[in-house]
């Protein structure tokens, strides 16, 4: 029998339990590509950050997912907003989402996922995002959900250091 995902709005209380989660990402996945020196600010992203949710199986966090105002380091929203005639202040950024390894495959990222692709339209904003090139689990989840790749794109993260970005934008 399946278990009960539960996708809750997340308090401050959550980010230990995130940080954790994210720290099992990090050492299977590489993702976040630069590990933050402190992980739950960095989960919290001051004030660009619009909401945030986690998912829950069996009482434990296992996925987190943020809807953001669109930063500097963005490049979804500015090929979403060209294409659409439109400023990049129509769009919300679809940030760090991240699955624990032990709840994959059981439906969480798409979920969390759905969530923030709802807020966003609840609030009149059109949802994008931008991916790793080299995160093609990831990549295939949008894909498989309707997302549109706008465009690959490269960005330099920190000096010296140029990672490839492919850019969706929600159906």
């Amino acid at each position: 029998m399946r278990k009960a995902i539960i996708v809750r709005q997340r308090v401050a209380r959550d980010l230990t339990d995130c940080a954790r989660a994210l720290a099992q990402v990090h050492e299977r996945d590489g993702y976040p590509v630069n590990w933050p020196e402190n992980p739950g600010a960095w989960l919290a992203q001051s004030s660009a950050l619009l909401t945030a949710w986690v998912a829950e199986l069996d009482g434990r966090i296992v996925g987190h997912v943020g809807l953001a105002r669109s930063g500097v380091d963005d490049a979804a929203p500015g090929l979403w907003s060209g294409r659409a005639d439109v400023g990049v202040e129509r769009t919300a950024v679809v940030s760090r989402l991240f699955v624990a390894p032990g709840a994959r495959g059981q439906g969480v990222g798409a979920l969390l996922l759905e969530r923030a692709v709802k807020e966003a339209h609840e609030r009149g904003l059109h949802p994008v995002l931008d991916v790793l090139a080299s995160a093609t689990t990831a990549a295939t989840l949008y894909e498989r959900l309707g997302w549109e790749l706008l465009d690959t794109v490269e960005r330099e993260w920190l000096p010296g250091q140029i990672v490839a970005l492919r850019c969706y934008a929600a159906p």
